[in-house]
This record gives C-alpha cells, structure tokens and sequence, in this order.
C-alpha cells in the first residue's frame, strides 16, 4: 500500500471516529491521546487499555471515557485504569495531656499540640483528599517574653515602673505555667539626621536642661532571655533614657532585629511573646530617605555586642516585610502602647496576625496586667496557616471548634475562646486541578499561627497511568516504530499523528489534503477553528475545557447557541453545533419558551379564561380589550350582568332594547326560570364560577338572575316574577304636608311670643333699675320754674 492509500485509510478512520463518539461526556470531548492525558481530565474520566477495545472507524481518543460508559461500550473491567489519589499518614503522635503539676518536667520538644505532624497525599486532577487535623492547648506550656521598650525622653517615668517588672512578672506568670523566661530590650531612633541631633554635644547628652541622658542608639539588647527575673530587674535598673527629634521611633528596626537574631535573643521553640512598649508613632520603609538612607532592609541580623549597627545602611523594615518574619519566627506582639496612639496600633494589629493592643497607661504601671490580658486573648485563638502552594493545588479548612460550632471559608482556619486542655479540630481538603509541569513531588507546611508545630505534607501527583510503565518504545504495532504503544494504544513521537502514527506533521500540510479540510469548498480550512493535519480537521481547544469545537470541519460548538436571561439555552437545554436542544416543556431558540400552561389557568379553571392563549407561560388574549395574566381585566367592559342584561329582559320578560332581535342575537345561553330569588343557584351548590345579577328595566321594576357557564354551556337562571315598586299613598302624604305646616306655624308663633316675653322683662327690669337710683329734694318742687326773670345791667356802678 503506497503512502497515499495509507493516508486516505487514516482519515476514514479519524473522520468516522469522531462521529461516533458520544456527545455530553467531557472526557470525550477533551481528545485525549494517552492515558495520562485521560486521568488529568477529570476523576470521572478512565482509559481502557484493551487493545482490542476499538471498532473500525474510532479515533483512540475514544478509549476515555466515563466509567459506566466505557462499561456499557463492553471494555473489560480489568482493563479500565482508572488511579485514585490516598493519604497516608507518616507521623502520627498523639497531642500532649500534660499536667502543671506533674513531677517529671517535658521539654518543650517533647510536648505536641497538633496532630498529625505529616501525611503523604497523592493527589488525582479533580480528586480532593480530605484529612483531619487536631489541636489541643497544651497545659503548662512554656512561654518566652521579650520586653522591648522604646527609651525616647517621654518614657522617663515608665521606665522607673519597669525596673521592678521582672521579679513581678515572673510571680503573675507562674500561674500560667511553671517554664517561663524573660528578656530586655530598647531603642531610641536611626543615628542619623534629621531623626536625632548629630551635634557632638547632642550625641554625647541628647536631653536639654540638666537632664542625664544616655547617647542616643537605633536598638539595644540589653537582656537574653533568662529564668532570672533579679537579672532583669537589675539590668533594667542601669539603664538611661536617650531622646530624639522627630516623634515617631525606630521600633520597626528593632523589632526586625529581635525576630531575626534568634541566637541572640536566645528564643526556644516554644510560645513567644514580644511586648513593645512605647508612646508614640513609627517610622516605616520609605521614611529613611529623610535621612538619605534608600537601601531596603534586608532582613538580616546585625547585631554587633549586642547593638544594631547598619541603622544608618538600610531602611526601616516595611508592614509586610515585618509580618513575614514575625509569622517565619512564630512571634506573637503584644503592643503596649498609650491611649492617644490606640488608633495606630489596632490598625497595625489588623495587618499583623496574631497580635494584640493593650493601653498603657501614662507611666507603665499596669504593665503586668496588659500582658497577662494580652496573652490570654492571644492564645485563646488558633488560626492555621500555609505555605505557598504549588501552581494548580486549592486547599480548603472546615474548623469545628468548641460545643461543635462550624466554620467555613476564612472562617475554617480558626478557632476562638479555647481554653487549656480543649481540644479542636480542622478538616482540611486539598485538591489538584492538573499536574504540575515538572511533574515531581511538592511540600507544603500548615502551621497555627504563633506556634513552632507544623504538618509537612508531602504532595505527589498522578500524571500518568500504571500501564505507561509497560510500554513499548518504537514498537512495530505503531507504523515503523514511530510511537510508544502503552495502555492499549500508540502514544506518538513528537511530530506524528494519527491512530496508528502513521502520519507526519510536515508531510500531509500539503494543498491537496487541505482539500478535505474545507467545507462547501470554501476557503476556510476547518471554519477557523482547528489545524488541517493529515487530511483531516484536529479543532481547537478552548480556555474553558467544557467549551469544545465539533465537527468534520470544526463547525460545530457548544458555546454560540442563543441565551435566555444571561443563559446559554436558557439554562432549560443544552446547545449542540450552535443550536439549542431543549429539555423537554420548553421551545424556542434559546429554550426561553415553557410549554407549561399552568400559569395561565384563571380562577374558572379555563386557559386565559377562555378570552386568549398561552404562549411561553403566557396569556396572549385574542381581544385587545382584555388584560391581566390570564385575560381576566378589561377597562372598557360593562362587566357580566350588564353584559347579558337585555339578552335576559327579552327572552325572560320579552322586552328590553333587544325584544325585537332577541333570537338572532340571543341565543346563545340557556334560560331556566324559577319562581323567586331563593331558587336562584347559589356559590356553594356548584363547582364552576357563578355570577349573581340584579338589574332594572324601563319600568324601575327589578329582575334577578345568574350567569355561569358548565362545561362550556352558559346557562342563566333568572326569576320570573319582576320586583316593582307600589304606587305613592296620597292621604297621608297631603295629611303629612299640612300637619307640617301647622306645626311649624304655631312653632314660629311661640317663638315670637317668647321673644317679647322677655323683651318686656327686661324693660320693666330696667325701669325699676332706675327708679331705685333716683334722689328727690323735698322742699322743692323740680319741674317748677318760676315765672320772675332777673336782668342785671352790666354797666351800672350803683350810684
């Protein structure tokens, strides 16, 4: 057979192939070519290696599939590789019950909080395995504290408090546990300006006046961690306040060198406190430029006798570099600072795990009971933290703490109000969604924050099935040697394809089998969307693996049908070469369309009471007048009984507006007459919906009837007899008229007279009013005028 028979022999097989896959399974559609590419797929996909598995036409990609599928295709179950992932636990030692009270004293090595402390996970793309993980606050654990004091001039009157610290300390702490150690430190600020004053005289004394100030120094370990509180005491005791000129310190740069210098501070790994003291601001990265300083810190320990040496070579640490090494040192902070600066530092504690703040007061006198206050909130909550995970690996926390509360999300990876001796735990799944790109063995470390206990996870990846280690390099059964046949089939050298390998990359890109490539003999090879290879159309992959191209000539996807409420086919079907199959009440373009029709059922019990039809779940009303869901609202309707009134006059008492067309236009109900009102049907004698109607003819005479209709039969009930009212009584009406008026005439006349009752009363009243207020003269009589008139001259002298 010459090559070109060969080749068309190929595509047949290819081409045939692919339509004989099934469609819907993702572990089809992913055209994988090995069985390490099947299992990566998903946990659902398996390979069978049967190398008989094929009919005539199948692509090799066939042989993954689902489980059930690749069972139900008669592949032999022996022969189905399918690897599942595992745990196995390496180290498994039990946490500590330890007692205060014990006779023989652990060392803090010996002591365990948190089991297991490694597991060997072998992880499956898309399988996750789940452990559980215990916690349990050890009892008498042993505690470092390093107290850390800013020694700026403000803190003159706190630091006489603090001289007496360790003896005090150490007495309040031995009712925490009975192994505890404590240590010294200060600092002041960068010796460089404009932080301090670099005058010879400032570097020598500081302080103004005649203050005795120590020169000013960036960090200073003055005390190793030790059992001594004596020690403590009475190196505290010899130390000076220093000063500086601007308000925020240098504690970052301290705080840096007491979480790196480990040797140094002498740190156990066991529980580690740093109390920083102090009542002001800070300096952060970035701030040295003030002082010409713009090499970043380095992270490193630069402690020379003791004293910090490169403050004025590298930056202040930043936020985040300082949180990295507190949390890589399992330091837990407590900052002790005064009230005014309360604000900073609860920012600050929010950006440092497993810290505290606690106000200080203006001369350190409650120092003893910050601490105490803090460290008991500190380890009260447990919160697990891991490392940096490989690319492609999630990790998940469920915490079920204490009286089995739950929590999930951010919420899994702690625990809060533990006491000694309860014990928690957190169950943890870690999941891989493919293997990573070298394929090796990766290590993950998960902690709780603030302890030096960890789990090490040794992580190992199934990329590849067991059969792979059988395979056959060059064999003959894969055309002149030009693949490896494994797990039943060929898995090609680079630069082959095809079933069997029998075709090369560079070889068939040639016009003539380009030819097959294109549709309709059009000028698209394989409609934009695949590779012309070896005759025959190899499509595209997508970003999005459940989004797959299909097709003789990748014309076909799943991904471009039309959606519904931003929905690929509504979400009610599923879209097969860009066209929506819908599931089954539903139609439409884009499955948008219910076939369901209980939706439009109105109270009767009909469809858009039989005034429409339901489209899509909705009422489509054949009459514009008509509204509502189910065509039951019309506006402009004069409603049932007006609607049916004179249709019922005429055919009932053979009058109204229609008595002369009433059998053309009435006919269409059916008239049953009883004798009076109580006859009439009433709402709860029937099952279908029933209207009561009275109305009035031209003669004010009232008729009664019903109106209902029973499988599609409108029947009117209707009384027979017409309500009228009588004529007017005449008698009593005139009688009634005049009485009337009688009566308001006398009622006017006594009004009258009553009114002039009292007008007369009141006269009289008045009139002997003032005929008790008269005086009269008795010698005179005062209407008498005497009758003599007396004229005098006024010119007479009386000579």
């Amino acid at each position: 057979m010459d090559l070109r028979l060969l080749l068309i022999a190929s595509l047949s097989a290819v081409l045939g192939g692919s339509w004989a896959q099934p469609e819907g399974s993702i572990c089809i559609k992913a055209n994988a070519q090995s069985c390490g590419e099947c299992i990566q797929v998903a946990e659902t996909c398996g390979w069978c290696s049967d190398e008989n598995f094929l009919t005539v036409g199948e692509s090799k990609s066939a042989r993954c599939d689902d489980l059930e599928s690749l069972k139900n295709r008669n592949c032999d179950v022996t022969k189905i590789e399918n690897p599942r992932g595992s745990i196995t636990t390496d180290k498994n030692k039990p946490v500590t019950n330890r007692k205060k009270d014990m006779a023989e004293k652990l060392k803090p090595e010996q002591i365990t909080q948190i089991q297991p402390q490694k597991l060997t996970l072998t992880l499956r793309s898309g399988e996750p395995q789940t452990f559980e993980l215990k916690f349990k606050r050890a009892e008498d654990y042993p505690i470092d504290l390093y107290y850390l004091m800013d020694l700026s001039f403000s803190m003159k009157d706190d630091l006489e408090n603090v001289k007496n610290l360790g003896t005090d300390l150490m007495r309040e702490m031995q009712e925490i546990t009975s192994d505890f150690r404590i240590g010294f430190g200060s600092f002041v600020e960068k010796t460089v300006m404009p932080y301090i004053s670099t005058t010879p005289a400032r570097l020598i004394n500081p302080c103004t006046g005649n203050q005795n100030c120590t020169s000013p120094f960036s960090y200073k370990n003055v005390l190793k961690l030790t059992e001594n509180g004596d020690e403590f005491n009475r190196l505290v005791s010899q130390q000076q306040i220093s000063g500086n000129l601007d308000s925020p310190e240098g504690g970052f740069d301290a705080i840096m060198q007491v979480a790196v210098c480990e040797e140094h501070i002498g740190w156990r790994n066991v529980t580690r406190l740093l109390v920083f003291s102090t009542d002001a601001g800070f300096h952060f990265a970035g701030d040295g430029k003030l002082g010409g300083i713009v090499l970043p810190n380095d992270g490193k320990c630069h402690l020379e006798n003791n004293m910090y040496t490169m403050s004025h070579y590298y930056d202040y640490p930043s936020i985040a570099h300082l949180v990295q090494k507190l949390s890589d040192h399992n330091i837990q902070t407590i900052f002790a600072v005064t009230e005014e600066f309360q604000p900073v530092y609860k920012e600050l504690k929010n950006l440092i795990p497993k810290s505290a703040v606690g106000t200080l007061s203006s001369n350190s006198s409650n120092v003893i009971k910050l601490i105490i206050d803090a460290y008991n909130s500190l380890s009260s909550e447990v919160i697990l933290e891991n490392g940096r995970l490989p690319e492609g690996v999630s990790i998940t926390y469920k915490s079920i703490c204490k009286n089995g509360v739950e929590g999930t999300g951010e919420n899994g990876r702690k625990c809060s109000n533990i006491s000694i001796g309860d014990e928690v735990s957190f169950r943890i799944s870690i999941e891989s969604q493919k293997c990573p790109s070298h394929g090796k063995s990766e290590v993950i470390k998960i902690k709780p924050l603030g302890f030096t206990e960890e789990v090490e996870i040794v992580l190992n990846f199934i990329c590849d099935c067991q059969c792979a280690a059988e395979g056959q390099p060059n064999s003959d059964k894969c055309h002149e040697g030009n693949g490896t046949f494994e797990c039943g089939a060929c898995k090609c050298n680079d630069g082959r394809i095809g079933r069997l390998c029998e075709c090369s990359k560079d070889e068939v890109r040639t016009e003539d089998l380009d030819a097959n490539c294109r549709k309709d003999n059009g000028t698209d090879i394989c409609s934009n969307n695949g590779d012309c290879v070896c005759g025959t159309c190899e499509c595209k992959k997508r970003e999005n693996p459940a989004e797959v191209y299909s097709g003789k000539y990748c014309e076909c996807d799943n991904f471009n049908c039309d959606r519904s409420n931003n929905k690929l086919c509504g979400g009610h079907g599923r879209c097969e070469c860009r066209k929506c199959i819908c599931d089954a009440n539903y139609t439409g373009s884009a499955c948008d369309c219910s076939l369901e029709t209980s939706t439009c059922l109105a109270k009767n019990g009909q469809i858009c009471n039989g005034r429409g039809t339901c489209e899509c779940g909705i009422c489509k009303c054949t009459n514009p007048k008509f509204q509502g869901p189910t065509c039951e609202i019309c506006p402009t309707c004069p409603g049932v009984c007006a609607e049916h009134k004179d249709c019922v006059q005429c055919r009932a008492f053979d009058a109204g507006e229609k008595k002369d067309t009433c059998e053309h236009e009435c006919s269409y109900f059916e008239l049953i007459k009883v004798k009076d009102r109580d006859k009439l049907p009433q709402p709860t004698d029937q099952s279908f919906p029933l209207t009561h109607c009275k109305e009035r003819d031209a003669n004010d005479c009232w008729f009664y009837y019903t109106y209902a209709i029973r499988n599609d039969t409108k029947e009117v009930y209707v009384v027979e007899n017409l309500e009228c009212p009588a004529g007017p009584d005449i008698i009593p009406i005139v009688a009634g008229v005049v009485a009337g008026i009688v009566l308001i005439g006398l009622a006017l006349l006594l009004i009258w007279k009553l009114l002039m009752i009292i007008h007369d009363r009141r006269e009289f009243a008045k009139f002997e009013k003032e005929k008790m207020n008269a005086k009269w003269d008795t010698g005179e009589n005062p209407i008498y005028k005497s009758a003599v008139t007396t004229v005098v001259n006024p010119k007479y002298e009386g000579k």
